[in-house]
């Protein structure tokens, strides 16, 4: 372990990962790389190896348990009607529900909706109302008769994503380094190896991460396939959208007229096009001005309504 190694590990202590492990308890479990580090930095942080595989060993169980594959929601959903309760990690989105003024709760994965959440959970995990996080729930089945009601319980939840800002720790903690730790602290939290880089390199690769900390930056990187241009992008952060093949219409992207909801602009820091430009693809005239307007001009219109927004864009 080299001395910056072991620097980070004793600032940044429950928050230290290796990134060598998320492949190996990933398995086919598709979930994102910052939720495993998430699990990993909970269980296996410290730097005894025995406590390592222990703590990895953890973490598959943990995922073999409890996550939540899509196919097998009416399974899970079964295995919870018939054990009383059950726990599960899935994605989990809060709405307010005005007409009853509550909390409902949303699983992608596991398919269910209406859940109530009482108002101290949300409290504590603002980004529930946003974009949803990861979580690791329990939930209890209690039928009442009512089919009106929903027959699943929120017993408790536990997020498995950062759920808020930690800012000032961080800005604390950032004392601590000199610009050059700093700068190789950031390229190992991507999973580079900065001592093969040169400092121009370094800066380069770090120039990806700008449009998560830059409202409305916008940026476009050209290179072959396979050089990990759009890795960053769907791995490194919840707040960041990946267009895989780069097709996207005004409506998804901006606001659909239809019901006047905002498109991705609205609910992420940064979208990201994948293998945007090729001989291929056929650009939508319509679509290539309102993002020439957006990225000049912060704004866009569809409609009559002129709107605002700070997602940066990548290309």
């Amino acid at each position: 372990m080299s001395n910056l190694d072991r620097k980070i590990t004793d600032d940044f202590s429950q928050y230290t990962v290796r990134k060598d492990l998320v492949s190996e308890v990933k398995g086919n479990a598709l979930v994102p790389s910052y939720v495993l580090e998430y699990l990993l930095s909970k269980y296996a942080t410290t730097t005894d190896q025995e406590s390592i595989n222990a703590g990895v060993k953890r973490v598959r169980d943990i995922l073999a348990d409890n996550y939540v594959h899509r196919e097998e929601a009416n399974l899970i959903q079964s295995k919870i009607r018939e054990k009383g309760r059950y726990q599960v990690i899935d994605k989990v989105q809060v709405a307010l529900n005005e007409k009853l003024d509550r909390y409902e709760a949303t699983f992608e994965n596991l398919g269910i909706s209406r859940v109530v959440v009482d108002s101290i959970t949300v409290d504590k995990n603002p980004k529930l109302l946003v974009t949803g996080i990861w979580c690791m729930c329990t939930l209890v089945y209690a039928y009442s008769g009512d089919r009106d009601e929903v027959p699943w319980r929120l017993h408790r939840l536990m997020p498995v994503q950062m759920s808020h800002d930690d800012r000032e720790n961080y800005l604390a903690m950032r004392a601590k380094f000199t610009a050059g730790e700093w700068i190789d602290l950031l390229m190992q939290s991507v999973g580079f190896n900065p001592d093969l880089f040169g400092d121009r390199a370094k800066l380069l690769h770090l120039v990806r991460m700008i449009p998560f900390v830059e409202r409305n930056y916008n940026l476009i990187e050209l290179g072959p396939k396979g050089t990990g241009k759009s890795h960053i992008y769907s791995e490194f952060s919840p707040h960041g959208m990946l267009i895989s093949g780069g097709e996207v219409t005004a409506a998804k992207l901006f606001v659909n007229n239809a019901n006047k909801q905002i498109g991705l602009v609205g609910y992420w820091d940064t979208v990201a096009f994948d293998e945007f430009a090729g001989k291929a693809k056929k650009a939508d005239k319509a679509l290539v001005d309102i993002m020439k307007n957006y990225m000049a001009n912060k704004s866009f219109s569809r409609g009559t309504n002129v709107m605002q927004a700070e997602a940066s864009m990548v290309f």
